[in-house]
């Protein structure tokens, strides 16, 4: 994998915010605390599809690229939703939030570990 640079390169500052809703506490910076679960997420990501997705992505398929992403995204706008709830109706509307996002990483989880996937991917 590429050197660590605390720098997600699968997810930029601007693509999490569309995950994390409009009640999430702003003190959690996307540029800092959420690069480092970026990071974190494209070593989960590389060891999940045996590939290194970070030192390849420019050579990865543009829907590919998109998946990956999108995982990324969803588990910063976990961490971030999680760091304070207090913006939040309650804390039930918080976790309803991360249950979706949960859900929707497992499901790309599924596909990610097709063998036919994985075979267009070149792994």
């Amino acid at each position: 994998m590429a050197a660590f640079t605390n720098t997600t390169i699968i997810a930029d500052e601007a693509n999490p915010l569309a995950f994390c809703g409009e009640l999430v506490d702003v003190t959690f910076t996307i540029g800092t605390m959420g690069d480092l679960v970026g990071v974190y997420t494209e070593a989960y990501l590389c060891a999940l599809v045996k590939y290194d997705i970070v030192t390849n992505w420019a050579s990865l398929n543009a829907v590919y690229k998109l998946i990956f992403s999108e995982y990324a995204c969803r588990a910063i706008a976990i961490e971030a939703i999680k760091y304070n709830m207090a913006g939040f109706s309650s804390r039930i509307e918080a976790e309803d939030m991360i249950n979706i996002h949960v859900w929707r990483m497992k499901e790309i989880e599924k596909l990610l570990t097709q063998e036919s996937v994985q075979n267009f991917l070149g792994v």
